[in-house]
């Protein structure tokens, strides 16, 4: 336990020690966030205010509120994962630098290191993202804030879910990397791509029934669906209060991908967190299972 300790201690040191990995994976929520206001916040409480009755009156603070909460839900879902996979470079970096065989030639054993480099991802990716949820939670106090006490805490939750479905993939993916070149494609790809396929910068209700279906395979939309859902819930709870029917209410949450749906059965709320937590599970199995076999080959 002793080596396993210095072990996780030294990759955290590390990560926060090489201000390049660390600086990216902080300001890439602040960049999301400048850039979402800035640029989408706009559009965002157009397509509200357009399908909003004539004749029902809604509070600009209300209308900011729903605004500011799918653009931090935006961004936390899509920075929980992408952090992870900056995180969890160092390991690459050790393989590259030669660092690793280093480590190797020590008593200490295959799967202490591997768990060490896991779990060093996960307290640096949640200490990041947390610290993003604090700027987020400034940035809605400014706007219009709606959450309530139960719906933050299960916010939090999500995001560990989400780190710990980040860490998995990116330990699976990083695992069969071993240079410089090798960590700029992934983390481009990754970076550019996973806001898309996730349905953080696009619902997914935008997308016609086909790529719909074929994403609704993939547990991150419902980890951002789970994230959507406690940071808006506040807002829309407040909307309906206000006047809109249940039914404007449910057309509105199927547009934000509060409301997901496998083919045409809706998904519940238990359940996308039953998804999520068996995907983490079993991506963790794999990890497992590829360390094994390298060890025994």
């Amino acid at each position: 336990m002793s080596t396993f300790n210095a072990l996780l201690k030294r990759n955290i040191k590390l990560f926060f020690k090489d201000k390049g990995m660390f600086f990216t994976a902080l300001i890439t929520p602040l960049i999301l966030l400048v850039l979402y206001a800035t640029f989408l916040g706009n559009v965002y409480r157009d397509s509200f205010t357009m399908n909003l009755p004539a004749n029902l009156k809604i509070s600009d603070s209300l209308i900011d509120g729903l605004v500011g909460g799918q653009l931090i839900s935006s961004i936390l879902a899509v920075s929980c994962v992408t952090v992870a996979f900056c995180s969890n470079f160092l390991m690459v970096q050790d393989k590259a630098s030669g660092t690793i065989k280093d480590l190797k030639i020590t008593p200490v054993k295959s799967s202490t290191l591997s768990l060490s480099y896991y779990m060093a991802t996960i307290v640096s990716t949640l200490l990041i993202c947390f610290i993003a949820a604090g700027i987020c939670f400034v940035y809605i106090a400014f706007v219009g804030f709606y959450m309530s006490v139960a719906d933050i805490l299960l916010l939090f939750l999500d995001i560990v879910l989400l780190v710990l479905f980040g860490t998995a993939l990116s330990s699976i993916i990083n695992f069969f990397l071993s240079s410089q070149g090798q960590i700029s494609a992934v983390g481009t790809i990754v970076s550019a791509g996973y806001g898309f396929i996730c349905g953080a910068y696009m619902p997914l209700s935008s997308f016609d029934e086909g790529l719909r279906n074929v994403l609704s395979f993939l547990p991150g939309t419902y980890g951002t669906s789970l994230v959507r859902n406690h940071c808006m819930g506040g807002a829309l709870s407040e909307l309906e209060g206000q006047g809109l029917t249940s039914e404007a209410i449910e057309s509105l949450k199927d547009s934000l991908d509060c409301n997901l749906y496998f083919f045409s059965d809706k998904v519940s709320v238990p359940v996308m967190y039953l998804i999520l937590g068996g995907c983490v599970a079993l991506l963790v199995l794999v990890y497992v299972l590829m360390n094994k076999f390298k060890k025994e080959r």
